[in-house]
């Protein structure tokens, strides 16, 4: 059983707070023992003084007023009592050992004193004595400190609350550097720039400095990347035409065919190569509100008249969306054409539940792809061997280029096997 959280914010909270409530502890005992023994010095005190002078004017007051007087000179833990008192053994308790020492210390001179302890639940004891025309007096005493404040434990629960919301304070202030930079770095894309916020401690602020540089690097080496994939496809382009000229004036009909069909599937794979080069740009184009149930009928509607068998189930609302359609349309197109080539039929759901985000369903009933490859396929000139080969007319970077502008969208792109078969892609969109 694991005792230890596994979050940094509750590690480090536990050990900063307890090591302040203990040495706040440690602090409060020892406050209390100094006032412990410092109220104890100054109830013995009292005791030993009041004590004296009382007992000394009642010896010399008369015996008829004796009586009258006691009323004055009774105090808070003891008063005084003109009789015998109570019989009992003699007191063993500590605390009322200090009071019979402090008496004694003080009365026996004059008094010859004898103790003796009253049951009960708390230390209580008399003392007993005579004065010195012979009438007996008895000390009723309950040797206690003096109580604590009613406010003290008010207090104790305040420091309390006290350290521990400036220990989440400073714990927070430390952590929160580290969520950034985990957010950060989960919500990295190289296609886009978003700096961090260079600000804070000089540690914080030097280690932002550090990934936006970081970040940068990347994307110099993606534009680099793309940069080589557009200009070697641009430049393939020109001699792959001068070849298929050449092609078609070739006498042998059979080997033209299979020469021109080697050349246009290069042509495609170098205009998919241009497309995905330049799909990892920045989108240029301009935001626009659509209503998407009106503009995915007509993607369908295109589809359908060139006898491709494409559905689409509407929603009963209206499903304002703001958007770049040109890049939305290319995703669409990519997905169907995929949908169709390894199924027989594609179909669109719309899903409006969430608040924020609209979920677009793309379904086909072709074989699917092994659940180890779901995400390497998005990832460009990759292909299923077993049945998304060139053979098909596949170039490896439909899947990729449709991942990459949507997520320029803002949106992002999941592929799931279906249990009746067939694969679903589910792109989600931010509504606005």
């Amino acid at each position: 059983m694991r005792l230890w959280p596994r979050s940094l914010l509750a590690r480090l909270l536990i050990i900063v707070l307890a090591g302040l409530l203990l040495a706040n502890s440690l602090s409060l005992t020892l406050v209390m023992y100094e006032r412990m023994r410092s109220a104890r010095t100054v109830m013995l005190g009292n005791l030993e003084y009041d004590v004296a002078t009382s007992v000394a004017i009642l010896d010399r007051l008369p015996a008829n007023e004796r009586a009258a007087w006691l009323p004055r000179l009774e105090r808070g833990n003891y008063r005084y009592i003109l009789g015998e008192g109570e019989a009992g053994a003699a007191p063993q308790d500590k605390r009322s050992q200090d009071a019979i020492r402090t008496l004694t210390d003080t009365l026996a001179a004059q008094y010859p004193l004898r103790f003796t302890a009253v049951p009960g639940s708390v230390s209580h004891i008399q003392a007993h004595l005579q004065l010195h025309d012979g009438a007996p007096l008895t000390i009723d005493l309950i040797p206690r400190m003096p109580p604590v404040a009613s406010w003290l434990p008010v207090v104790l629960v305040l420091q309390l609350l006290l350290v521990a919301l400036c220990s989440w304070i400073a714990v927070r202030q430390v952590v929160r550097p580290f969520s950034l930079f985990t957010r950060a770095v989960d919500t990295l894309d190289p296609s886009a720039n978003t700096p961090m916020t260079e600000q804070g401690p000089v540690e914080v602020h030097r280690a932002a400095h550090a990934f936006n540089a970081m970040q940068s690097r990347i994307q110099a080496y993606l534009r680099e990347r793309t940069q080589i994939l557009a200009s070697i496809s641009h430049d393939l382009q020109t001699p792959i035409t001068r070849m298929k000229l050449r092609v078609e004036m070739a006498d042998q009909p059979e080997l033209r065919d299979k020469l021109l069909n080697d050349l246009d599937n290069m042509s495609r794979l170098v205009r998919e190569g241009i497309a995905y080069a330049r799909s990892s740009e920045p989108l240029e184009e301009t935001s626009l509100k659509l209503e998407l149930n009106a503009w995915m009928n007509s993607i369908v509607c295109d589809y359908q008249d060139i006898g491709k068998n494409v559905q689409f189930q509407a929603t009963d609302t209206r499903l304002p969306l703001t958007t770049r359609p040109q890049a939305l349309r290319r995703v669409m197109a990519n997905l169907l054409d995929n949908a169709l080539k390894f199924g027989d039929r594609a179909v669109i759901t719309l899903n409006d539940r969430e608040p924020e985000h609209i979920v677009i369903h793309i379904s086909d009933n072709g074989p699917g792809i092994p659940e180890a490859e779901l995400e390497a396929v998005l990832q460009p000139f990759y292909r299923v061997e077993t049945s998304r080969n060139r053979d098909t007319g596949g170039t490896g970077l439909g899947l990729a280029i449709a991942a990459q502008l949507t997520a320029q969208l803002n949106g992002t792109l999941q592929l799931n096997n279906r249990t009746e078969g067939g694969l679903d892609v589910v792109i989600t969109l931010p509504r606005s």
